[in-house]
């Protein structure tokens, strides 16, 4: 039988046009938007699907979007009547799609997620000036050389592992010039490719610690459930249901690794899961538990064809 496990997408899915197809075929998911836009007192919806790109990119507008999108997604899953509570054992999301992971499993609601991710962005955004911090990704090294990098690297300054996404695919975060030696650092240790990746800020750090703080005074003013199924936590790789550890973890969460890797092979060992189903925009997340997990079934739940497909799957 199979055994599934919904994950959401986190930033750098992120596309002009996202959810426009969804908004247009199904009400479900067009008062998915309606509410996201209300929540947030714009328009949110007409930057994701018309751009400009530059706008929908910003930390502030990206990380509702896609939650918004996969929400949408789920919404007219379930109205085909595929629920999450029956038909998931798991949740989880990369980063800020482990709010939308929560919102799916009723730990927030739909316009307090879209509130408490418009907040993250905007706090993750100001922690640091715009060029003092950068991330990169170091490909083809393992993780323990990407953190050995970092820490020479640092010398003095925070360049610290902020994303284990796949095996051969660490993320690593900090001051401007510190992540600029690593890049140099890791190409002479043998890193296929070392790259700054184009985001405006570095995310995942210890430099992000007043962002931490300002989600934790947001996370301690919202209502918060206990998930219809249990979420696998970001900074543990395991699942928790306890609202206040789930608050604890997603304050860690801003400063702290994000452990895909970890994540999804627990997923696939421990907890049992047969199939992912990645909900929302782009395919990120499926393309990388190939990579981690190459038996696993995965399946990416983004459009309406996607939508058909998945639910005569499960249906079947």
């Amino acid at each position: 039988m199979t055994s599934r496990a919904f994950t959401f997408p986190g930033q750098g899915s992120q596309a002009v046009g996202m959810g426009k197809e969804l908004a247009d075929a199904f009400p479900e998911a067009r008062a998915v938007f309606d509410e996201v836009d209300d929540a947030l007192g714009e328009k949110l919806s007409q930057t994701m699907f018309e751009g400009p790109e530059d706008v929908l990119r910003l930390t502030e507008n990206a990380q509702p979007a896609l939650m918004a999108s996969s929400i949408a997604v789920l919404r007219v899953v379930e109205s085909r009547g595929v629920s999450l509570a029956q038909h998931a054992k798991f949740v989880a999301g990369h980063s800020l799609g482990e709010y939308s992971a929560l919102c799916a499993a009723g730990t927030f609601s739909l316009s307090d997620t879209a509130r408490l991710l418009r907040t993250r962005g905007q706090a993750m955004q100001k922690a640091v000036p715009v060029g003092h911090g950068a991330m990169a990704a170091l490909l083809g090294l393992d993780l323990d050389t990407a953190r050995a990098v970092a820490e020479e690297a640092a010398q003095g300054e925070v360049c610290q592992v902020a994303n284990d996404n796949a095996p051969g695919q660490v993320v690593i975060s900090g001051a401007l010039a510190a992540i600029e030696r690593a890049v140099e650092i890791a190409k002479a240790n043998g890193s296929k490719r070392a790259l700054l990746l184009p985001v405006s800020a570095p995310f995942h750090c210890s430099l992000m610690q007043p962002a931490a703080e300002a989600m934790a005074s947001a996370l301690a003013e919202v209502q918060m459930n206990a998930p219809v199924v249990p979420v696998v936590s970001n900074v543990l790789a395991a699942p928790i249901t306890d609202p206040a550890e789930i608050r604890q973890r997603l304050v860690e969460q801003v400063t702290g690794v994000v452990r895909w890797t970890e994540s999804v092979t627990w997923l696939a060992g421990q907890g049992g899961v047969t199939e992912l189903v990645e909900l929302g925009t782009g395919r990120v997340l499926t393309g990388l538990a190939k990579r981690i997990t190459p038996d696993l079934a995965t399946q990416a739940v983004g459009g309406p064809a996607d939508i058909d497909a998945f639910v005569a799957s499960v249906t079947a």
